[in-house]
């Protein structure tokens, strides 16, 4: 016995709710930057850190939108049903989370990317500027 096994597994049935709802909440760098290179990647990208920060660098075809500029009013610019996939600095901040609960709050599906820019430069992907 160890304390891998010591806890047993959960029923096959449990572990497929358990991930798929994470699937369904979260996506990772590797597959965002795959759906953007498609040209059609069916979501908004949104970069939730200040406009400073987004300025130095920030992932090529993200959208700056700050959390706390987060509105219904705001909102609207984008058509209902949308997917929003938002991001921060990393796993060490939580803005991410901070969208991903105003967004669900106004009504508009959302994923996090996982990682963030962290998670970005640990992938070995290309940034924007400016």
């Amino acid at each position: 016995m160890n304390a891998v096994t010591e806890t047993p597994a959960a029923s096959s049935a449990e572990a497929a709710r358990h991930f798929a709802g994470r699937l369904a909440l979260e996506t990772d760098c590797a597959d965002v930057e795959a759906a953007l290179r498609s040209g059609a990647p069916g979501f908004v990208l949104l970069d939730v850190r200040g406009p400073q920060a987004f300025a130095k660098a920030h992932v090529p075809g993200a959208v700056n939108l700050p959390h706390r500029e987060m509105t219904a009013e705001r909102m609207a610019a984008w058509p209902d049903g949308i997917l929003f996939v938002v991001y921060c600095a990393g796993p060490h901040c939580n803005g991410a989370d901070r969208a991903g609960l105003r967004l669900a709050q106004l009504d508009r599906p959302v994923k996090l990317m996982l990682g963030g820019m962290t998670g970005w430069v640990d992938e070995g992907f290309a940034f924007g500027a400016g």
